[in-house]
């Protein structure tokens, strides 16, 4: 079912995105372009002041050490590591493509990693800049974090929020957020200029609501979604882990619609997929169905695939064609063939500790996947892998660290 959102105004904090994209429908060389002026050439086109324009991708790994607190940048680029300031207490990192979120006790630090991307549909332009502190954002243990080229939105764990202009973030401070008004069953996702978030009345399934920039309900989109946990964002909309499977909520025309995607099967509590992990800009998703097997979620079919593994501690996918890179507790990586299940390829032990780690937990090792490469967090032996997954899961390169890399995100995709 969809339902047509109000025409409303953007708000301010979506401005510099706007422009940016509008500015990149001109011509570089044509002289009727505002961007040329009478003294000087142009403006060269996707130019952002402070920062390098690069014709591939500028990844970088962020690295927290929940024992230490010692926190690094590891550029894999140049392979150089980046010492960055201690944060103590830290117990889980979160990113959005560019600023990484260090959340604690007392709050969640902001860093500028100074690599992202641009995507504008048809063309992608890709930046580096110095690695800088932002600053603090409220919320303790539970806070959540999500954000697109507008906003970023902080969800409490008391279900509270507050939309931060990305505009100000990128200019190196925090600003002062718009509180939200209510209370939300979840984090409340920016998405097609608007906000996607669950509320909850009563004893029922919780319910998608659509909120414009400053919070005011536009639409309702019929919906249920009993015991919400997980969420992506991906190119064909927002997926949100439901206890009977996934809603897909998208936009079209100017429309908010929600799909159930059902399991088509009875699924134990203990076997839901509960967490996402996928490559960003992919629609294929990945969770671990229990123990001993693995989810993957084909948004674009709207098909589930329960993939029987060996017992797992992470689990991510490049999407279609690419196979599914399990790290299982033998300490080695597989790679399974998603339509059928197959196994493919397996490492040798890389992680002698992966059967004490705990799926799921902050602290437990993550695979970060982008277009060509896997990368895999050795917190006990300190260092990161990166893995060739297309080439039978190929260690192409492994970064020795002075730390304990036990939390892990890639930025600049």
């Amino acid at each position: 079912m969809f339902v047509r959102r109000n025409v409303t105004l953007l708000a301010p904090a979506l401005l510099s995105a706007v422009l940016l994209t509008a500015g990149c429908a001109g011509r570089d060389d044509d002289p009727e372009s505002p961007s040329a002026t009478a003294s000087g050439p142009a403006t060269p086109h996707g130019y952002v002041e402070g920062a390098a324009e690069a014709a591939e991708q500028q990844s970088r790994l962020l690295l927290g050490d929940t024992a230490t607190g010692e926190t690094r940048v590891l550029d894999l680029i140049t392979g150089k590591v980046h010492e960055t300031a201690r944060r103590a207490s830290v117990t889980e990192l979160t990113t959005d493509g560019r600023f990484g979120y260090f959340h604690g006790s007392a709050g969640t630090h902001v860093l500028d990693s100074g690599a992202w991307m641009v995507d504008h549909g048809d063309h992608v332009h890709y930046y580096r800049a110095k690695t800088r502190e932002v600053g603090e954002l409220p919320g303790g243990v539970g806070t959540s974090v999500r954000s697109d080229t507008g906003v970023t939105v902080v969800t409490g764990g008391d279900g509270t929020a507050g939309a931060y202009s990305r505009g100000d973030l990128e200019q190196g401070k925090v600003g002062t957020p718009v509180t939200l008004p209510g209370t939300y069953a979840g984090p409340v996702i920016p998405y097609a200029e608007h906000l996607v978030a669950l509320t909850e009345d009563g004893e029922g399934p919780a319910q998608v609501v659509v909120l414009d920039r400053s919070g005011r309900r536009v639409a309702s989109p019929e919906s249920a979604c009993r015991d919400p946990q997980g969420d992506a964002v991906t190119r064909r909309g927002i997926v949100l882990a439901c206890a009977d499977g996934a809603l897909l909520v998208r936009e079209d025309d100017g429309a908010f619609g929600v799909e159930k995607i059902p399991y088509g099967r009875d699924v134990p509590k203990t076997e839901r997929a509960t967490q996402f992990r996928h490559r960003p800009g992919s629609s294929t998703l990945t969770a671990p169905a229990g123990k001993e097997a693995v989810w993957v979620l084909d948004v674009t079919e709207r098909a589930w695939t329960r993939v029987e593994t060996g017992p797992v501690v992470a689990a991510n996918t490049a999407g279609e064609g690419a196979p599914l890179v399990v790290l299982e507790s033998d300490g080695a990586l597989h790679g399974y063939d998603t339509a059928g299940g197959k196994e493919v390829a397996v490492t040798k032990p890389l992680i002698e500790d992966a059967s004490d780690a705990d799926p799921g937990t902050s602290a437990a090792p993550v695979i970060e996947i982008d277009r060509s490469r896997a990368y895999l967090n050795d917190p006990t032996g300190r260092r990161v892998y990166e893995i060739d997954y297309n080439d039978n899961l190929r260690i192409a390169r492994t970064f020795e660290l002075d730390v304990r890399p036990s939390l892990m995100v890639e930025t600049g995709r």
